[in-house]
């Protein structure tokens, strides 16, 4: 109803304001804001236009840059390129004094390399691109599609910008070159590669200049236009409805576009005074008329007033008519003075009064209830004594004995004649008392009712924070008391927490069933209950794990509470006749002060509760500052291991192994090194047991192999052969279903790569796909070795099922040899073992010549160690193998 009166009250109020008396006020309204509109929309488009002229005029000198920037450096390598035309047999310093020249400082060119027959010969500068040099585009997966397109077009290629590995953003410009070849014939010579610097190109053109009142965006990578990806300023500059235009490059164009800093602006500088000047015109026209219109409809209003003021009051005549005949309320009226009481019809149907009354007083007292008669008096005359209002309620009997409930109030006053009198109504309340009646029991009953599910709730809540098995508060409950404990303890007191974890639970659950592990829980939730105080707070969060939250007590320090426990989760249990033997770990953390947080205070106790584990289990840890540290340092490690591999900062080093024979490099083992930015490179000691830790083992072993394939024929490529290269493989990826898939997609040279598996791995397990992958490793070329022979699970049957390519004897048996004739007769037996199997038993930890010469007597196929060569990285084994730096050693 509030709704549709208030629809209505608003229909009305638009019909006053819609008479004829407004009408010529709202058609000037109308007039005068339709040419407010179109006069504002012209404003806006001339401003519009405007802005974007302005936005024009400062992007055109900026494209205009650009394409001359770009150009200008292409046609300088060009004349290069004319240089190398008449000289193709130039050499590097030739090469270097003709690049020199172009270097100016009006040129952003970077770097530039000539490759004849598609490998880089010549650079400069040559700081920076040494590693560059011999680089064959034809074996190098990067950047052979771009160089073939380069040959085979016969056309200039504009590529970029990109990142560059040595840092910054370039163009990069790769030009064919072809010399004559006699009969009208050209032959092809190479490529040169100039590298633009983008960021001295987007200063130069004065993109990066702080005084641009305008924002720029480009998209057009490798000059693909207005379709390729966007690669300065913000992309959403071309959603902005932007000043567009075309940077023209050779082979290919961007597309440049700019709006104003900050967006296009939403009204004209002159917008609000010409709306002021319209709005002022507007009301001179408007103003005068509706005032007009106004005084008009009051007049109309007062008629319409008193036109309805005479209608309401028919109205409500009638109604008092109709109320008076239609109502069940009797009516009367007493004179104080005389007595006399005057009923209407409807008192004398109330009281059962069919005939004729006396109208005195006794009517109305002898009908009364003989229980309430003295009540009913007393209120009456109470009311009559003070003059005040009179209210009752009493019971009355019928001539037919019927009760009856009446309800009466009354009000004194003077009448007309002076005398004082009291008026008043009756009415029936019989069914109201009944009903009272009724909703008292229902009362009643739904109090007992509310009662019961009080108590179902209180059990409700119980069940949800108590552990059904054990009795004991649960997780939630816990969760309660960490958040809020004043509930549960006083708040100056500082609290320990213990977090236990039940020891060889998992054995017991498994072999005896589940039973015998809630038997298990059970026993221990009683022990804890019977070793903790009365104050403690012992609760099963989950699992068999338990938690105790305590105040500190002088009387009982945490460490013997804790020692209690363990000794008597050592006593056996008896299940089915079967001896339980269970045990608990338990980590401890204390506050130090009572607003210490009790959530970072039981996190610390589960940090105690591994370290405890960690150490041996059935004993307790305490957290102390320097767990935390170690825990602190272990996560570091781990984020900086993370950070490391995303920026490609594990890198592989190479130590050589040797022919005891002849002292011929027979091949290389690849070992993981990490060049940490400013720890310097790290050995595996550092980073391994984390790395393990946080499953990133594998990831590590494939950035290794990925730079021993690149080195492999990068070596080639220089003219340097290194027979064989091995690569560590980690059980998980050995274990890895996908690692075949993965091997298949690199080009792997046959017979060229190994890889070595760790002894320590258990070879005798029928492992269906550890098994698979080693067999499909083996088809795809690749070598099996055996790594730290003689310290693991390796035995005879082991090789051969596996069959090896080779083994490597592990150092800590091969540095005792020159003095232990046991170990050496060890060694001599499993270079024998190997030998008669057709496996080649290389010996790691070679320290000195003296062991050399002794593993040459024993028949040893390799050698690696300090003794000849330390790990090293890529370059510098290239270097050390080139000049065979071992002999001279």
């Amino acid at each position: 109803m509030p709704v549709r009166h208030a629809f209505h009250l608003g229909k009305k109020k638009l019909a006053r304001v819609l008479t004829p008396n407004y009408l010529p006020a709202i058609i000037a309204s109308l007039v005068v804001l339709a040419a407010g509109i179109l006069a504002d929309n012209q404003n806006r488009v001339v401003s519009e236009a405007r802005v974007r002229s302005q936005v024009a005029d400062e992007l055109n000198p900026i494209r205009s840059k650009l394409e001359a920037s770009i150009n200008g450096n292409i046609q300088l390598v060009r004349g290069l390129i004319g240089t190398i035309v008449t000289e193709p047999g130039m050499d590097q310093g030739r090469f270097a004094a003709l690049s020199r020249s172009i270097f100016t400082e009006r040129s952003q060119l970077r770097s530039i390399a000539a490759a004849p027959n598609l490998i880089v010969r010549m650079a400069y500068p040559m700081q920076g691109n040494e590693r560059a040099i011999g680089l064959d585009y034809r074996k190098n997966d990067a950047q052979r599609a771009a160089v073939m397109k380069v040959r085979d077009t016969g056309k200039m290629v504009l590529a970029g910008p990109v990142d560059l590995v040595q840092g910054g953003r370039g163009l990069i410009g790769r030009f064919p070159v072809s010399i004559d070849a006699g009969g009208g014939s050209n032959r092809f010579w190479g490529i040169v590669s100039a590298v633009i610097d983008v960021d001295r190109l987007y200063n130069d053109s004065g993109l990066l200049t702080s005084k641009l009142g305008i924002d720029i965006a480009i998209t057009g990578r490798d000059g693909t236009g207005s379709s390729g990806t966007a690669f300065f300023g913000d992309p959403k500059v071309f959603d902005q409805a932007p000043v567009e235009m075309t940077v023209l490059l050779p082979g290919g164009s961007w597309h440049i576009a700019a709006v104003p800093k900050g967006g296009w602006p939403q009204t004209a500088r002159n917008a609000w005074l010409i709306r002021a000047l319209i709005v002022a015109g507007g009301l001179m026209i408007i103003l005068p008329m509706l005032l007009t219109g106004r005084l008009m409809s009051e007049r109309q209003n007062n008629i319409r007033a008193l036109r309805q003021s005479k209608a309401q009051l028919q109205e409500l005549s009638h109604r008092l008519k109709i109320a008076l005949d239609t109502s069940q309320i009797g009516i009367w009226e007493l004179d104080i003075a005389s007595g006399k009481l005057l009923w209407d019809e409807r008192m004398k149907e109330l009281y059962g009064k069919t005939g004729s009354v006396r109208k005195a007083y006794e009517d109305w007292k002898t009908t009364l209830h003989p229980d309430d008669i003295d009540r009913a008096e007393e209120e009456f005359a109470e009311a009559l004594a003070a003059g005040s209002a009179y209210n009752s309620e009493f019971r009355i009997r019928l001539p037919d004995d019927t009760v009856r409930h009446i309800r009466a109030i009354g009000s004194t006053y003077d009448g007309a004649d002076g005398r004082k009198k009291i008026v008043g109504v009756n009415w029936d309340v019989t069914a109201d008392i009944k009903t009272r009646a009724t909703l008292s029991e229902a009362k009643r009953q739904a109090e007992a009712h509310s009662a019961e599910l009080e108590a179902a709730r209180h059990r409700m809540e119980f069940n949800a924070l108590h552990d059904p098995l054990t009795g004991l508060p649960n997780r939630r409950f816990l969760d309660q008391v960490l958040a809020d404990r004043s509930h549960h303890f006083d708040a100056e007191a500082r609290l320990s927490i213990f977090h236990m974890d039940l020891d060889r639970f998992k054995q017991i659950n498994d072999t005896l069933g589940h039973a015998a592990g809630d038997e298990i829980l059970r026993h221990a939730a009683e022990l804890l209950r019977t070793n903790a105080k009365e104050k403690d707070f012992v609760a099963r969060i989950g699992g068999d794990e338990f938690v105790i939250v305590r105040p500190e007590d002088s009387a009982e320090p945490d460490a013997r509470l804790a020692s209690c426990i363990i000794e008597a989760m050592s006593i056996p249990v008896r299940y089915k006749d079967q001896e339980c033997r269970i045990g608990v770990s338990i980590g401890i953390a204390a506050q130090a002060k009572p607003t210490d947080d009790l959530a970072q205070i039981l996190v610390n106790a589960d940090i105690a509760l591994y370290e405890a584990k960690r150490r041996g289990r059935n004993r307790h840890e305490t957290f102390t500052g320097d767990l935390k540290t170690a825990v602190f340092k272990t996560k570091q490690t781990a984020d900086e291991i993370l950070r490391g591999l995303e920026h490609k900062e594990f890198i592989a080093h190479f130590q050589p192994q040797f022919c005891p024979n002849t002292l011929e490099v027979i091949g290389v083992e690849a070992l993981a090194r990490w060049d940490h930015p400013t720890k310097g490179l790290l050995g595996p000691h550092t980073f391994l047991k984390t790395a393990e830790d946080i499953n990133v083992v594998a990831s590590i072993d494939q950035a290794i192999l990925e730079q021993a394939l690149f080195q492999i024929y990068r070596w080639e490529a220089n003219g340097i052969h290194i027979p064989k290269v091995s690569v560590n493989l980690s059980y998980a990826r050995l274990h890895d279903e996908g690692l075949i898939g993965r091997l298949e997609q690199m080009q792997i040279p046959r017979g060229r790569l190994s890889f070595e598996l760790l002894e320590s791995i258990s070879f005798d397990e029928s492992d269906v796909t550890v098994l698979s992958n080693i067999r499909r490793i083996k088809e795809l070329g690749i070598d099996i070795e055996i790594d730290d022979f003689g310290t693991g699970y390796a035995s005879i049957l082991s090789l051969l099922k596996l069959t090896p390519r080779r083994l490597k004897i592990d150092r800590q048996l091969i540095l005792p040899i020159l003095n232990s004739p046991a170990e050496k007769r060890l060694v001599e037996s499993i270079i024998d073992i190997g030998t008669s199997l057709g496996i080649e038993v290389i010996a790691e930890g070679v320290e000195t010549l003296e062991h050399a010469r002794i593993l040459q007597e024993l028949g040893c196929h390799g050698l690696q160690g300090y003794a000849f060569a330390r790990p090293m990285s890529a370059n510098d084994l290239a270097t050390f193998v080139f000049e065979r730096r071992w002999q001279a050693a």
